[in-house]
């Protein structure tokens, strides 16, 4: 038997094919970023940098649909939520949710970038592109954007136009996500664990405020070791867990104690999703009220909110014929409709308005 036969033998026997993909530096020069883009994303980044340090008494929101499946809906939603973002601007600093990538707990639609088309198809190539593309769009707006770092890869084509990152909560335990996250150029919320437990976001915060060395790509897409100076603005994630939630003014305490124990700010968002609002979307309105009430009784860590909210109400599943569709509604988790979100955000913001130039004082 010849050496290549032997090598055949033994070396990936359970990969079909490989197909080059096109660098992140290819892609951005094809898709390049805007000067007004530019000042969108920028802004964001330090606002959102700001309310950290309490350098600016604002809450910021992380609103939008809980995946992006068509882009002509997303850049509707885009267009309506900058308006309001406008309105609420002088209490909330809005930014829109664009998750590309779904973690699945077995299988199903992985998101955007894996398959564009929702048909299992999986062009990726061109989910990056088009990802790309509406992400520009978004920021063309004025409006910054926050998405999940669940490929320890997209984010050398992506990252440059969010303003937050999230790592989730099957994620925020991974070496992996923890080392990426260290290099992210924006804020990153790490989760607490899908069993409702702080310790493994505590440990993530803790490493990912420290430099690290991983393999990765660089820009030109080749394999690379990946030196990071750690990121300095990781902060916790309350999204409930083991079937209960953990915004409610007890579990913000216990957090905010168990933060300090660890020499950590005490920044916290509350995830009005998920375990928080038993993952029911009508529930995440009362959610916001809460923690509304708790920021003008005196609490003082909590500062944002994240909220899955869409045109249309509700989810669907993905349909064979995909021109059965309904326009505007959540192929993945339920959301809150426009209507809705309007008036949450408006009833948060006149809530919070008047003790917010107090609240860091």
């Amino acid at each position: 038997m010849s050496n290549a036969t032997q090598d055949a033998a033994v070396d990936d026997l359970n990969v079909v094919s490989q197909e080059l993909l096109i660098s992140p530096a290819e892609l951005k020069r094809e898709l390049p970023l805007s000067d007004k883009a530019r000042q969108a994303i920028t802004e964001g980044r330090d606002t959102i940098r700001n309310i950290l340090d309490r350098k600016d008494p604002r809450i910021f929101v992380v609103i939008g649909p809980c995946s992006i499946h068509d882009v002509e809906a997303a850049k509707d939603y885009a267009a309506r939520l900058k308006t309001l973002a406008d309105e609420v601007s002088d209490s909330i600093y809005v930014v829109m949710r664009v998750y590309f990538e779904k973690p699945r707990t077995t299988v199903g639609w992985k998101g955007l970038i894996n398959d564009p088309y929702l048909n299992d198809s999986f062009k990726i190539q061109e989910g990056l592109h088009i990802g790309r593309r509406l992400l520009l769009d978004i920021a063309e707006l004025g409006l910054p954007t926050a998405t999940e770092a669940l490929d320890p890869i997209s984010p050398q084509y992506l990252h440059d136009l969010i303003s937050w990152s999230a790592i989730g909560a099957r994620t925020t335990e991974s070496q992996t996500h923890r080392e990426m996250a260290s290099g992210l150029s924006s804020a990153v919320g790490f989760k607490n664990g899908t069993d409702g437990g702080l310790t493994v976001a505590i440990n993530a915060l803790q490493s990912v405020s420290k430099p690290h060395r991983f393999l990765g790509i660089n820009t030109e897409g080749q394999v690379s070791i990946i030196r990071t100076r750690g990121n300095p603005y990781g902060h916790v994630v309350l999204r409930g867990g083991n079937g209960k939630p953990n915004y409610d003014s007890v579990s913000v305490a216990m957090c905010e104690g168990e933060l300090n124990k660890a020499k950590i700010t005490p920044n916290i968002m509350v995830d009005c999703s998920h375990a928080n609002s038993n993952k029911d979307h009508n529930l995440q309105p009362l959610v916001m009220e809460n923690v509304a009430n708790q920021i003008v009784e005196g609490n003082k860590s909590i500062i944002g909110l994240m909220i899955e909210s869409n045109i249309g109400e509700g989810n669907q599943s993905i349909p064979e014929d995909l021109s059965q569709l309904q326009y505007g509604v959540s192929v993945t988790d339920a959301c809150i409709d426009w209507d809705s979100t309007v008036k949450a955000l408006h009833a948060m913001r006149d809530k919070i308005k008047p003790i917010l130039s107090k609240r860091n004082s």
